[in-house]
């Protein structure tokens, strides 16, 4: 068995986007629309994938966002659970996306682990590679914001 991939569905694929490109830093590498399913496809692979994960030929994990025309309302995306990353520097990493306004749920006061929320309010967890990294401020002392 293989993974291949993981997919949310999106309310506002111009959002997700900006979302997992421009602040997560991941890349597309595949995008199909269908007319007569009205639905668009897009798939990211994290910058580490991205070159493995070129026109799908080689095994690599992506993320599937599907983007269906038709308005529908989303819920419990808590339902799902989380995808998961692993990152260089949790702390560098948590600083980005903070300051890109977007709220960190469950800060990384261990240096290893921290959790956000897509647009949608989808679970992202952060994971440290290696070892944790010795806590420091202001991560050490911040507090959760809101669900993780």
């Amino acid at each position: 068995m293989r993974y291949l991939h993981t997919m949310l569905r999106v309310s506002n694929l111009d959002e997700t986007l900006a979302f997992f490109c421009g602040v997560m830093g991941m890349q597309e590498v595949k995008r199909t629309e269908s007319e007569q399913g009205r639905f668009t496809l897009v798939f990211l692979a994290a910058s580490g994938d991205a070159q493995q994960a070129q026109g799908m030929e080689m095994p690599a994990p992506v993320l599937e966002l599907t983007y269906n025309w038709d308005p529908e309302e989303y819920t419990g995306g808590r339902n799902f659970g989380h995808v998961a990353f692993e990152v260089d520097d949790i702390y560098a990493t948590c600083r980005k996306i903070a300051d890109s306004g977007i709220t960190i749920n469950r800060p990384p006061r261990d240096g290893h682990m921290a959790f956000l929320r897509t647009p949608d309010n989808i679970s992202i967890e952060l994971l440290q590679k290696g070892a944790a990294q010795p806590p420091q401020e202001p991560w050490a002392s911040a507090q959760n914001v809101g669900v993780w």
